[in-house]
């Protein structure tokens, strides 16, 4: 039997094919299955650069009973924009769980990790954002702050955004790329401000010291955390995850060596009896938020069954 050939996908092959993608049930599918313990999800793999600074994140594996396993590369390397090049890059590959075959290798430059991210943050908002939302709150100024703004009204009707970044231009030019949009943007002149007006707050930052601390939070606020995805990094204080009413990890075993959770573990600031992992609430949301007062908080660190589930649409979408 001859080989089946490889499909090479490019970028702007991606983006139209992502066009037509319904991606929250697809992400969160994925997530099911990994709860439920029909994905086969290794450890990450990671390689840390110190000059230039960067990284590069190997996450794969396959979900029982569909057609592709993945196997993703995505880097980041944070100097990149001073030399006109994204900061992001990256390539997904799918193969054959029946065969082995390399089927499709998607050139996306980094930019399905980024769009599943954002996808993720979606989900956490769909199941335990509270009630009455007037303003959310956006940490950091990077792409990943830009596409929480470009899924958000799947999700929710809340156009008042609050945002604060550590460098002035960058928030000013972040409120100018929204201001042709719906989004009304405002800026905030520290984190403290952004939290004592917003009831939810998603944080994108690579930062290596907490930026949200316990006072910071009213009672009833939502908190996502994006960005810390290695053991080095945090973004909130560990005394948030210990009071917090729910926390909801993506990755219960991930969370044992990277993300807020594990910062939290080493704290000792940890109460296992109040997290959830993902999929689990998805499953069953009256495991998610119960009173408006409640203060909840979900740890991203980013999971292979997303890559899966967000390549296989994009190589199935001229199938369908």
């Amino acid at each position: 039997m001859p080989q089946t050939p490889v499909t090479i996908l490019s970028l702007p092959q991606i983006k139209e094919r992502l066009k037509t993608a319904d991606l929250i049930p697809l992400i969160e599918a994925g997530f099911v299955a990994y709860s439920n313990k029909q994905a086969v999800v290794p450890p990450v793999g990671e390689l840390i650069f110190e000059d230039p600074p960067g990284e590069t994140h190997i996450k794969y594996g396959y979900i029982k009973e569909q057609k592709y396993a993945a196997v993703k590369i995505a880097s980041g390397f944070y100097n990149n924009p001073k030399l006109g090049i994204k900061a992001s890059q990256g390539v997904v590959l799918l193969f054959s769980q029946q065969t082995g075959e390399l089927r499709c290798v998607l050139l996306d430059e980094g930019l399905l990790t980024d769009i599943r991210t954002a996808i993720a943050s979606m989900i956490t908002l769909k199941y335990l954002a509270p009630k009455k939302v007037d303003k959310i709150g956006i940490i950091g100024t990077g792409i990943m702050a830009k596409l929480q703004l470009a899924y958000l009204d799947q999700v929710s009707d809340c156009k008042e955004i609050v945002v604060w970044g550590r460098t002035p231009k960058n928030v000013l030019a972040y409120q100018d790329y929204f201001k042709d949009s719906s989004y009304r943007v405002h800026i905030a002149k520290d984190i403290a401000s952004l939290a004592a007006q917003c009831q939810v707050i998603i944080s994108t930052t690579f930062s290596k010291e907490a930026l949200l601390q316990k006072a910071h939070i009213q009672k009833g606020t939502h908190i996502t955390a994006l960005g810390s995805d290695t053991a080095e990094k945090i973004e909130l204080s560990p005394t948030i995850i210990q009071m917090a009413d729910i926390v909801v990890s993506d990755s219960l075993a991930q969370s044992q060596s990277r993300g807020e959770v594990y910062q939290a573990r080493k704290a000792n600031c940890l109460n296992t009896d109040r997290l959830i992992e993902l999929g689990d609430l998805i499953k069953n949301p009256a495991l998610g938020r119960q009173a408006d007062n409640q203060i909840t908080v979900a740890d991203l660190t980013g999971v292979a069954v997303q890559d899966i589930m967000i390549a296989t649409a994009i190589f199935d979408a001229d199938k369908i």
